[in-house]
């Protein structure tokens, strides 16, 4: 009997001591029911713990007073863990609010800058291009004017270094903004920027196989995931020693994935995921809700897939062909 009312002491200052830590904290949860009811159950029960021992130390009780007491405890309890429920939901729903918010702000960060990489192209495109074409006609007519051998040289090497100039220009535009991309489309885009690398990397074959024809998606889509594909080429070219890279790119219903491998050296991903460009592929492929996934290893090659929701994103297609359509290059 003394063993039990020993315990039961300690219980009771146990309980004391945290109802008395949980007190401190009413203010900062900003007077919230369930903690306020928590406590009072706590308080409750230390007042039980207390009729207990009396009972045990022979005191005469109410046989009613621990009966009210243990329902005011349930009562109490019950109605906190309602409350902590619905304080759950809206957590959650907040935590799901961020995260909209999140990928919105992201959207809206790529929005913008794909609209200056626009704006910035057409500048160039519109504004130095014809003047860069006006100066090489200029020069072309001079040297036909002319028989001075040493003015022929000279205007010809102007007129080289024009034309440089000139493909330069074009390079600088398309990358910021690639033309082929806005007028025809996802497929034509990817198959011309590998067409336009390839003379830079002859060691380096890029296989490009698609069911897509002339199907057009919202433009987010088709910018992000042309990104995505430039980014993984870039990156295998530059880092992987690879002889060979594969892209697939299908649609699946309202389902877009892109499929990307290569041959190289294969790397560790959890070593190098805030490098070679995956958080931006990252980022990129969650602002539009889709899911990325990159498997590699040293000396296995890497492997990456990107799925995304195109449900109410196309503009505008065709009837898809039956078989594939393949670029070898």
């Amino acid at each position: 009997m003394n063993f039990l009312k020993l315990v039961i002491i300690v219980a009771i200052a146990v309980q004391l001591a945290a109802t008395i830590y949980a007190t401190r904290l009413i203010k900062r949860t900003r007077y919230n029911v369930i903690w306020i009811l928590f406590i009072t159950g706590m308080l409750l029960l230390a007042a039980l713990l207390v009729l207990t021992f009396m009972s045990l130390a022979g005191t005469t009780l109410p046989v009613e007073l621990p009966v009210w007491l243990a329902a005011a405890i349930s009562v109490c309890l019950s109605v906190s863990a309602m409350y902590a429920y619905k304080l759950v939901e809206h957590v959650d729903n907040a935590d799901r609010n961020r995260e909209l918010y999140n990928k919105r702000l992201l959207t809206a960060v790529l929005r913008a800058e794909e609209k200056s990489r626009s704006t910035f192209s057409k500048e160039l495109h519109d504004g130095l291009g014809p003047l860069l074409s006006s100066a090489k006609m200029s020069l072309s007519a001079l040297s036909a004017e002319t028989a001075d051998c040493e003015r022929n040289e000279i205007t010809e090497s102007a007129r080289y270094v024009i034309d440089e100039a000139i493909r330069s220009l074009r390079e600088i535009s398309n990358n910021l903004s690639p033309h082929v991309l806005s007028d025809f489309g996802l497929s034509r885009g990817i198959r011309t920027f590998i067409n336009r690398g390839m003379p830079m990397h002859d060691g380096v074959k890029i296989r490009f196989t698609t069911d897509l024809r002339d199907e057009r998606f919202d433009p987010d889509v088709e910018v992000i995931i042309y990104r995505v594909v430039c980014e993984l080429i870039n990156n295998s070219l530059k880092h992987s020693a690879c002889s060979r890279i594969d892209v697939s790119l299908t649609v699946d219903g309202q389902r877009l994935s892109l499929r990307y491998s290569d041959n190289g050296r294969g790397f560790n991903p959890s070593a190098v995921s805030t490098g070679m460009g995956l958080a931006n592929i990252s980022s990129r492929v969650n602002s539009l809700n889709g899911s990325v996934s990159i498997e590699s290893a040293p000396g296995a090659g890497m492997k990456a897939a990107v799925t995304v929701d195109i449900e109410g994103g196309q503009v505008r297609g065709k009837e898809l062909d039956s078989g594939l359509k393949e670029s070898r290059l």
